[in-house]
């Protein structure tokens, strides 16, 4: 069967994944709501700051009192950030104010500390400066007023925006849903990190990479399992991610030409696409629909698996959880490259001091190591065979 072109697997993918743009609403805890795209404009049902407080630590006066300043005016009290309210200035006398306070009744201007001094065996203070009305004073609502919009709708919320929601008072938000996401690993061979590998087998890498993943694309892991090169146990586990409410199905592994390919035996018959891209590494690759979820096959070598993620899937994901796209740019060859024709190929490498793309290990799709030590992709055309140093190219980061 011929290999379909990159780009034509790309659209397909993207179009499987577009429905899942229209998100519901769910309310959560502000606390809860990190990196999460508000639903609606969000109303402050309180004034911000709720009321006239101090800018400084200083004195609370009425500024006639001190415009032919220097002047020494007694102190009557003290206005601390603190509940309660202060009793009101009467003229000719001033309050010691601590920054956040509220502003005595009476009072419309504070003094700064330094501005003012001690007066020897005394109880005034003297008042080095004088001061307009309305200095250093937060009036309410100078921030924002009761009912006007606090934060819009559509943004993705970051550590700022919580700290205005959690301001005006709020203790949720109406936030869209994250898109619900099962990551499944087959393999026989494939055993849990940590435990003593016995002949034959290895750590299941792809399950926590592509759970990363799909959690660092604003998505949310419904549910993870890893089977046995079983028909029936896949059924039952993709049963279970639908059953878990998943919208999208990601597997890895069992989708090669060879025996035992357990993903294209249980989906091909269902009418899933399963064949080979154009591309290097992850030319395996499969589409479908389970149950009336889309399901994405990814081969099962650990580079092709995260490479394939990265390049298929993640752009959807991103987009619908409001993050930027990946970072793509044009930089020189930092040495010499060769490539097979008739495939676009992903070489692994680093942006250099200078700014050059640095291929990091081989083409392989097993090199895990070089993969973490990459940052970017180095995109090698389809119709390129070998690029000399200083060639441009294109990259994506990792």
């Amino acid at each position: 069967m011929a290999r379909i072109p990159f780009d034509e697997h790309a659209r397909f993918v993207r179009s499987l994944l577009a429905p899942l743009g229209a998100r519901p609403t769910e309310r959560i805890a502000v606390a809860a709501a990190l990196g999460r795209i508000t639903a609606s404009p969000v109303e402050s049902p309180i004034d911000l700051p709720p009321f006239r407080n101090s800018q400084m630590d200083g004195l609370a006066v009425r500024a006639a009192d001190i415009a032919d300043a220097p002047v020494d005016v007694p102190i009557v009290g003290e206005s601390a950030a603190a509940p309660g309210t202060p009793a009101p200035l009467a003229a000719g006398t001033a309050v010691r104010i601590m920054t956040g306070a509220p502003v005595p009744d009476g009072a419309d201007a504070v003094v700064p500390v330094e501005d003012t001094a001690v007066v020897d065996g005394s109880e005034l203070v003297r008042v080095l400066r004088a001061r307009a009305a309305g200095e250093f004073v937060r009036e309410a609502g100078s921030d924002l007023v009761a009912g006007d919009d606090v934060l819009p709708a559509g943004i993705r919320l970051a550590p700022r925006h919580l700290a205005a929601a959690a301001a005006s008072g709020l203790t949720e938000l109406l936030v869209r849903e994250r898109v619900r996401v099962a990551v499944v690993s087959t393999g026989s061979e494939l055993v849990e990190p940590g435990v003593p590998l016995g002949p034959g087998e290895l750590p299941d890498a792809n399950g926590i990479a592509l759970r990363s993943a799909v959690d660092a694309c604003g998505a949310l892991v419904v549910h993870a399992g890893r089977v046995r090169d079983d028909v029936a146990g896949l059924r039952a586990e993709l049963d279970a991610a639908v059953d878990a409410g998943a919208e999208l199905i990601l597997t890895s592994g069992g989708i090669s030409k060879g025996a035992y390919e357990v993903v294209r035996e249980l989906i091909e018959p269902l009418g899933a696409w399963v064949g080979s891209v154009a591309m290097q590494p992850g030319g395996p690759q499969a589409t479908g629909v389970y149950r009336g979820m889309p399901l994405i096959g990814f081969p099962g070598n650990p580079v092709s698996a995260q490479l394939s993620f990265a390049l298929f899937v993640a752009p959807s994901l991103r987009a619908i959880a409001g993050l930027p796209p990946a970072r793509t740019e044009r930089m020189p060859l930092a040495e010499a490259v060769r490539s097979v024709p008739g495939k676009r190929q992903f070489l692994r490498g680093t942006r250099t001091a200078d700014g050059l793309a640095l291929p990091v290990g081989g083409p392989g799709s097993h090199l895990v190591a070089a993969l973490a030590a990459s940052e970017l992709l180095i995109v090698i055309p389809d119709d390129v065979e070998a690029l000399a140093a200083g060639d441009e190219v294109d990259t994506v980061d990792l």
